[in-house]
C-alpha cells in the first residue's frame, strides 16, 4: 500500500469510527494548501543526518508519559530538531481525530482553582518489567500501575500517592513544576499556541534525547511521549489540553489505530506513533472523543514479549480539582 492509499484508508477508518465533527472542518483545499506550504518550508531547511536508533533497556511509560489543519515536518521539526529516522507528516486521519479531541477539551468549563487545592487523577493498569530470576535468566513480570495521586496545584505541598490502599507522601514538594513533573500552575502558564507549545516541548526533548545525548528515543518520539504523559497524568486547564492535542498533530509519524482496548476494557480509537518496534497509543472514546488511556504495543518479538503484546496499558478513571489531599471529585 503506497502512502496515498494508506492515507485514504485511514481517512475512511476515521470516518467510520468517529462521530461527526462538532464544528465545521476546514475545506480540503485549504488543508492541502497549508500542508504543502509546510512541506515547502521544510524542503528549504538544511538536511540533518538521521540518528540510528538502538534498543531500549527498559520498557516502562514515564511519569511525565493536536490538531490543526497544518502538520509537522519530514525528518526535521519546524525548529531544526533532528528526527531519529525520516518520518512522514502526521496522517490526515490523526490530524482530524486530534482536532476533534482539542475541540472537545476546549469546550470544557474552566475550573476555579485557588492556592492550596490539589489536582487529582486516578489510573489503573499494568506494565511489563524484566527481572533477573534465581537461575540468572531474565523473567518478565507484570507490575500494577494503579494509583490515585493528589498534586498541589501551586507546588507548595508534597504529593500524596495511594497505591494498593496505602498512602505515601513523596519526599519533596513539586515546586514550580516542569514538563516531567507538572503542577496545575505550571500547565496553566504553558503557551496555548500549538507551535509555541511544541517548540517548548521539543527544546526539552532535544536537550535530553537529541544528537549526542546517548538516548535512542529521539526528539520526535520523546515529544509524543511527553505530551501523552501530560494529558494522562494531570488535570490540565482546558486551553492547555486543547493546545497539547494540536501540538501532537504537528509531530511526524502520528497515525490512527481504529480499534483498541484500554486497561479498563473500554474499546476506542487511538492516535499512535511507532518507534523502535513499539507502538505508543493514546486511546479515545469513539462517541465523546475524550481520552481514555494509553498503551504500548510490541510490533515485533523481543525480550518483553511477542508481537501484539500490550506491554504497558493504563486507563484514566477520574480526574479533577479538589480542596484537600485524599478527597475525590
Amino acid at each position: 500500500m503506497n502512502p496515498e492509499q494508506q492515507e485514504r484508508s485511514e481517512r475512511e477508518q476515521a470516518a467510520r469510527v468517529l462521530p461527526p465533527a462538532p464544528h465545521p472542518e476546514p475545506a480540503p483545499g485549504l488543508v492541502r494548501a497549508r500542508r504543502q506550504h509546510l512541506l515547502d518550508e521544510i524542503a528549504r531547511q538544511p538536511r540533518v543526518p538521521a540518528l540510528r536508533p538502538g534498543r531500549r533497556v527498559a520498557l516502562v511509560l514515564g511519569a511525565a508519559a493536536v490538531a490543526a489543519t497544518a502538520v509537522g515536518a519530514l525528518g526535521l521539526g519546524p525548529w531544526g530538531s533532528p528526527a531519529p529516522r525520516a518520518a512522514p507528516p502526521a496522517s490526515a486521519a490523526s490530524v482530524r481525530l486530534l482536532e476533534r479531541a482539542a475541540l472537545t477539551a476546549a469546550a470544557e468549563p474552566l475550573p476555579k482553582v485557588r492556592a492550596g487545592q490539589y489536582a487529582y487523577v486516578k489510573v489503573i493498569g499494568r506494565t511489563t518489567v524484566l527481572s533477573e530470576g534465581a537461575s540468572g535468566e531474565m523473567e518478565r513480570l507484570r507490575e500494577d500501575q494503579g494509583m490515585e495521586q493528589w498534586t498541589s496545584v501551586d507546588g507548595g505541598d508534597r504529593t500524596l500517592q495511594r497505591k494498593g490502599g496505602r498512602d505515601q507522601l513523596l519526599p519533596a514538594a513539586p515546586g514550580k513544576g516542569d514538563l516531567n513533573s507538572p503542577t496545575h500552575t505550571f500547565l496553566a502558564a504553558l503557551p496555548t499556541d500549538p507551535d509555541a507549545l511544541l517548540k517548548r516541548i521539543y527544546e526539552d526533548a532535544e536537550k535530553n534525547h537529541g544528537s549526542g545525548s546517548g538516548s535512542t528515543t529521539g526528539p520526535d518520539q520523546q515529544a509524543f511521549v511527553t505530551i501523552g504523559d501530560l494529558l494522562r497524568t494531570s488535570a490540565a486547564p482546558p486551553a492547555t489540553t486543547a493546545a497539547l492535542y494540536r501540538a501532537a498533530a504537528r509531530i511526524p509519524g502520528v497515525v490512527v489505530v481504529p480499534d483498541v482496548v484500554d486497561a479498563a476494557g473500554r474499546r476506542g480509537v487511538a492516535v499512535a506513533r511507532v518507534h523502535d518496534g513499539e507502538r505508543t497509543e493514546w486511546i479515545f472514546d469513539r462517541s465523546t472523543v475524550r481520552l481514555l488511556g494509553a498503551r504500548t504495543v510490541l510490533l515485533e518479538d523481543n525480550a518483553w514479549g511477542k508481537a501484539g503484546t500490550a506491554v504497558t496499558s493504563v486507563a484514566v478513571m477520574s480526574s479533577g480539582i479538589v480542596d484537600e489531599a485524599g478527597q475525590v471529585p
